[in-house]
């Protein structure tokens, strides 16, 4: 199924979240339509218009927003002098709260891509009785080992850029928790400090895409790099901050919790956070989900065939 056409939101503003934080939020498609509230990756990546384009206008009421610190929330992660102290999943979900009550929606579907999978996870897990369904792509749960896998153990599988990775760090961390010590250098007061530690991460990260192109176009932006680096050493660094305890991570553990709500999983079978075999373990401990791996495609929403089997998911949910 192809992608819905491009449209503009009807609706848009900024929500006072508290913390000296506010939230950018949009609506679009059918005001009267079936709610569905779309989380963005990174964290720190900023929501896009492609996201509205996976959900049928005259079926959907479709939220998009920027969650704290990226896109057009303010104020940016990328200022030294924004308190990243309130920046945790806890905090995202009680924004989600705010926004969802704000815009008198009583329960919406949640679309989650990436890291935006995680907190839409953790949302549903923590929230139930306001999740319809949800759709997940890119999936990732959160744990630590999967900041292990995509930090230090994918140096075995891009030996070269792991190598470039590790010699921006000073020799005494390269051997502990790698997201934490980027995260140390983010934090620095020192703005060319900053942006070489941000340049260093967004290479690793463009490095291990697994077929070319090989490149991210938004990494190119000083600022956009400082505020996401920043941003996602931040929840790495810190077990994103949802209590880690168990070597599966506690949104795995939590699975159970989901079995009343539907949900559709599609995934790339080129994602290389496949090689913990995540996706399949969650899977089968939620009862209500469905799975579809799509041949030939990475850790990306827009690839064909991943694109296609998100809309038919949003599809098949808008008559629920």
């Amino acid at each position: 199924m192809p992608l819905y056409p491009e449209i503009e939101p009807y609706d848009h503003g900024m929500l006072d979240v508290g913390d000296g934080n506010r939230v950018y939020w949009e609506t679009s498609g059918n005001p009267r339509g079936k709610p569905a509230v779309v989380l963005h990756g990174g964290p720190g990546s900023g929501s896009t218009p492609y996201f509205r384009r996976l959900f049928d206008p005259a079926a959907y009421r479709i939220v998009l927003l920027d969650q704290r610190g990226c896109g057009r929330s303010t104020p940016g992660a990328s200022a030294y002098d924004t308190d990243m102290s309130v920046n945790t999943t806890a905090h995202l979900i009680a924004d989600l709260e705010l926004l969802r009550q704000h815009l008198g929606i009583e329960r919406w579907l949640v679309w989650g891509g990436s890291w935006g999978s995680v907190l839409g996870l953790r949302y549903a897990q923590t929230c139930p009785g306001v999740v319809t369904e949800l759709v997940l792509t890119c999936v990732a749960t959160g744990s630590n080992a999967e900041v292990a896998l995509l930090t230090r153990g994918l140096g075995k599988i891009f030996p070269e850029a792991f190598a470039r990775f590790l010699a921006e760090l000073p020799e005494d961390e390269r051997g502990g928790n790698l997201a934490a010590a980027y995260n140390r250098l983010l934090e620095a007061p020192d703005q060319a400090v900053r942006e070489k530690a941000a340049r260093a991460w967004t290479d690793w990260e463009t490095a291990t895409i697994p077929a070319p192109p090989r490149s991210v176009q938004r990494f190119e932006d000083t600022e956009f790099r400082l505020g996401f680096a920043r941003t996602v050493t931040h929840y790495w660094g810190n077990d994103h901050f949802l209590g880690e305890g168990e070597d599966a991570g506690v949104v795995l553990r939590d699975a159970h919790l989901l079995k009343d709500i539907p949900g559709t999983l599609v995934q790339g079978s080129l994602d290389l956070g496949n090689l913990l075999g995540t996706v399949w373990r969650l899977h089968h401990a939620w009862p209500g989900s469905e799975l579809t791996v799509v041949d030939e495609a990475g850790h990306d929403a827009g690839a064909p065939g991943v694109a296609e089997a998100l809309v038919a998911a949003t599809d098949k949910y808008a008559q629920r």
